[in-house]
């Protein structure tokens, strides 16, 4: 039976059950315990999806995970082993995640050490922490220290805890049974016999999560020391949960030689291969070959996950998770022939039959197939079927079919690991409707779009054979029935796609000034308090034909909206209820989304069950609609975008700052690109949002420079996306406040008869950019720093500089993040949306800086 609040969540999603992924725990059904869930306390149900949608990639995910979880038991959803260090260092981050957690109706078992701060306190009393073997020696004043700090970050967690609304319940002892590890050794330590679940099923029947310690007693009642560690092992040996989550500051298992995160392991295909690794020694060896007796000993279906308590959710709730999974997992089967299927042929026909992108029957391609040289992997459960054409230039992944388990325990990132290690270069095609686009787009290098489907590729580095391999894919589109047409049902089809487009620029003029509309229109700003927002008010309240209606903000409601002029304003907590009733009411002309990534997608739904948001407008300032069907939502670069698409829309989504300056910077070049263009960007540190963080604390960036998300950022998918060829960027904060500077280096095809200048490249922006207002394109020699774009709602593009050799040119641009990069632009797509002149409200004498 689902409580209240699993109820209300369920509605939200309009059928969408919620469940999540496993830790060190186990979690029921929502069941009626969860009624218990303090229902008045900081999070409530909207509050609650809200930051559930902040964690996670997609509904879809949403969907599968919340099922998953809430297929089991509560004391079998997950075991979390929380290290001292973050108690100490990410209290209220922990807290909040478990926070999360307890409100969506899941219990995680709890267990946390307290190391650190036990060496803290033995330092203060001069005592020098002793180990043998990596155990803690463990005397009576060392144990008397142990007990305080356990009792007191114990109380610490609960404490936080109770904070946001959680009912939590301290264990400290009474769970482990123990007899001494080696008494005349170690002293206090103590190996555990017995674990007793009743004080933890106890604590979740009546709605608390527990919170454990790793204090064992003996059966006389002495109390010994274990390390945490083990402790969790030993619990999830009793408990046998979905998943093990270790909590640790490095986020993961380390690859000695990458210096990254290994993202999966699979035991029972890498295992010993690891072993052979030069770095895969001392503790992480210890710590892997713990992890393996542990998961030989549970159910194949747990996992453990060794993350930062940032990612956790992350980890919990989406494909991509984080950190390091540990699971057991299949070998692989390669096959080179049908025969070798045997019995088992019966499964690959059934696969096929369900594949939608198999045009003729099942026989007709097993018979075509046994003319060719191939090799099939797939997995032991058969939760996966990977197809490769060995005999051509370029292998081609012919199928690559996988269950919806497959996708949820990652055995798709263990197929391509594998494709790799067996092929240095690959092609393969897909739907661009494919549920799984993140997943492809991380896999490949490079991509062609057309007629709904996609083209990837890997390994190719000469344009010849890139050319070639675009040329064969579109021939074949020619001779298929694959033409993509609008409204297409692609089915349940596990093939997994992705989508990045190759875009032809097409821009056009606004209307004529007759033709403006001067009629007042309001607008409504949901999530108006950080720096984009008060910009935003900023700009409406110097436009002659707008008028705020609402501002809604749970954290500033009640309180006056400040530098609105135009009427007294004051910040509501808009419910969807209240927003669906505003839409219904024709209360809203445009709606504005200024809110974090994943957030909005409730709100959106709010207003479109109205009619399909007959009556209004909406511009989404987040990421959340950057990358879905353009049928849907348009993309609101109006430089670089069919104008007449954003003035026609009912849904617009504002691009990012970075990606804003990227495309412009790129864009007049993009036919001429030979290679990886890489884009070195700087942002003041307004970009990083009003929340506190090391990007935006001005101490830790003072005389500093700060890099983060080198790959892989957002913006670097979104420019990608829509220029149609893969760019690196590598962003960074500075120590100034707003305005980002933009170096751009773009690889140039070769010319024939005569090379690129630096002046016959600026030309080309000019004659681009010639009648756009917004865009300053430079004269060589000429400079701008970002010290001058702060405040101006323009972009300067300049630099210019070609090499030597004539094949790559180096661009430089600014903008201001917060005005052209975010409140500008939205104003641009306003104007365009409601009819007015589309630079209507921007200032005239701060569109770029004097030079």
């Amino acid at each position: 039976m689902l409580s209240t609040k699993a109820s209300s969540l369920k509605s939200t999603f309009k059928g969408v059950k919620i469940t999540t992924k496993l830790l060190f725990l186990n979690s029921k059904k929502f069941n009626s315990t969860s009624n218990n869930n303090n229902s008045n306390g900081t999070f409530g149900t909207r509050s609650t999806v809200i930051q559930l949608l902040n964690n996670i990639g997609s509904k879809r995910e949403v969907e599968q995970y919340l099922r998953y979880f809430s297929s089991v038991q509560q004391q079998q959803f997950a075991i979390i082993k929380v290290g001292g260090a973050i108690i100490s260092d990410t209290l209220p981050e922990l807290a909040s995640c478990l926070a999360f957690l307890y409100h969506v109706g899941l219990y995680p078992i709890v267990l946390h050490g307290t190391g650190p701060q036990v060496n803290a306190r033995l330092e203060e009393k001069n005592v020098e922490p002793d180990y043998i073997d990596g155990i803690r020696i463990t005397d009576d004043k060392t144990m008397a220290v142990v007990r305080q700090c356990f009792l007191e970050q114990n109380l610490k967690l609960v404490t936080a805890l109770e904070q946001l609304g959680v009912r939590a319940r301290p264990i400290i002892n009474g769970v482990f049974q123990a007899d001494y590890l080696d008494k005349d050794k170690y002293k206090l330590v103590g190996s555990i016999k017995k674990v007793f679940k009743d004080p933890i099923e106890a604590s979740i029947k009546a709605g608390c999560l527990p919170i454990l310690t790793s204090l064992a007693e003996t059966e006389s009642g002495q109390m010994l020391n274990v390390n945490a560690d083990v402790a969790a092992g030993e619990l999830a040996r009793v408990f046998e949960p979905l998943k093990i989550v270790y909590l640790n500051e490095k986020g993961g298992i380390i690859n000695g030689d990458t210096k990254k995160v290994v993202s999966v392991i699979n035991l029972d295909e890498e295992y010993d291969e690891l072993l052979k690794q030069s770095w895969f020694k001392y503790g992480t060896k210890l710590k892997i070959k713990e992890i393996k007796e542990l998961l030989d000993f549970l159910p194949r279906s747990s996992s453990v996950a060794i993350i930062n308590v940032f990612d956790l959710q992350k980890e919990l709730f989406t494909d991509s998770g984080a950190g390091t999974l540990v699971r057991r997992g299949y070998k692989l089967i390669e096959r080179s022939s049908l025969k070798e299927f045997g019995s088992s042929l019966d499964f690959l026909r059934e696969a096929l039959s369900k594949d939608a992108s198999t045009t003729e029957s099942v026989t007709s391609y097993l018979t075509s197939l046994n003319e060719r040289e191939f090799k099939i992997f797939s997995n032991e459960p058969n939760d996966v079927l990977a197809i490769v054409l060995t005999d051509e230039n370029v292998p081609k992944l012919d199928k690559f079919l996988c269950t919806q388990q497959g996708w949820l325990n990652k055995v798709t990132d263990n197929v391509f690991t594998l494709l790799k290690k067996n092929y240095n270069k690959l092609q393969w095609v897909v739907d661009e409707k494919d549920a799984n686009i993140a997943f492809h787009y991380a896999q490949s290098e490079g991509s062609y779009l057309k007629d709904g489907k996609i083209l990837f590729w890997y390994g190719v580095d000469d344009l010849n054979t890139v050319t070639s391999l675009i040329t064969n894919f579109v021939e074949t589109l020619d001779k298929t029935p694959f033409a993509f047409k609008s409204g297409t049902n692609i089915g349940t089809n596990s093939f997994a796609t992705s989508k990045r487009q190759y875009s032809t620029v097409v821009r056009s003029e606004p209307k004529n000034v007759g033709e403006f509309s001067k009629d007042i229109k309001k607008v409504a700003l949901i999530g108006a308090r950080g720096y984009t927002g008060k910009n935003l008010i900023d700009l409406v309240n110097n436009h002659p034909y707008l008028e705020i209606a609402h501002v809604s903000s749970r954290e500033l409601a009640g309180t006056p909206l400040k530098g609105y002029t135009k009427s007294d304003i004051t910040y509501e907590n808009l419910s969807l209820d209240d927003i669906s009733k505003l839409e219904s009411e024709n209360k809203v002309d445009i709606w504005v989304m200024a809110l974090p990534n994943k957030v909005c997608i409730p709100f959106v739904e709010a207003i479109e069950k109205v009619n399909n948001c007959i009556n209004s407008k909406i511009i989404d300032l987040s990421a959340d609609f950057r990358f879905v069907n353009e049928n849907d939502w348009k993309y609101g670069l109006p430089e670089l975008t069919d104008r007449s698409l954003i003035q026609k829309a009912k849904k617009i989504s504002n691009p990012g700052c970075y990606a804003t300056g990227s495309q412009l910077s790129i864009a007049p070049l993009n036919d001429l690109v030979a290679g990886l263009p890489v884009v070195f960007g700087v942002s003041g540190y307004s970009g990083a949002g009003t929340k506190p963080s090391p990007k935006n604390d001005v101490e830790n960036l003072n005389n500093n420079l700060i890099p983060y998300a080198l790959t892989d950022h957002i913006h670097e998918r979104e420019i990608s996306k829509r220029l149609g060829q893969q760019v690196a960027f590598i962003p960074h904060v500075g120590q100034w406040f707003q305005g980002i500077s933009l170096t751009v280096s773009i690889p140039l095809k070769n010319k024939e008869n005569s090379q690129y200048t630096s002046e016959s490249i600026a030309q080309i922006y000019k004659d681009f950019f010639k009648n756009e207002p917004l865009i300053k394109v430079l004269n060589v020699g000429q400079e701008v720093t970002v010290k001058n774009i702060g405040g101006y709602h323009g972009v300067v593009i300049g630099g210019f500089k070609v090499n030597a050799a004539g094949d790559r040119v180096v661009v430089t641009t600014m903008i201001d993040n917060l005005l052209k990069g975010a409140a500008t632009q939205c104003l641009q797509n306003i104007n365009l949306a409601l009819g007015y002149s589309e630079y209507e409200g921007i200032p005239k004498d701060k569109i770029v800086p004097e030079l």
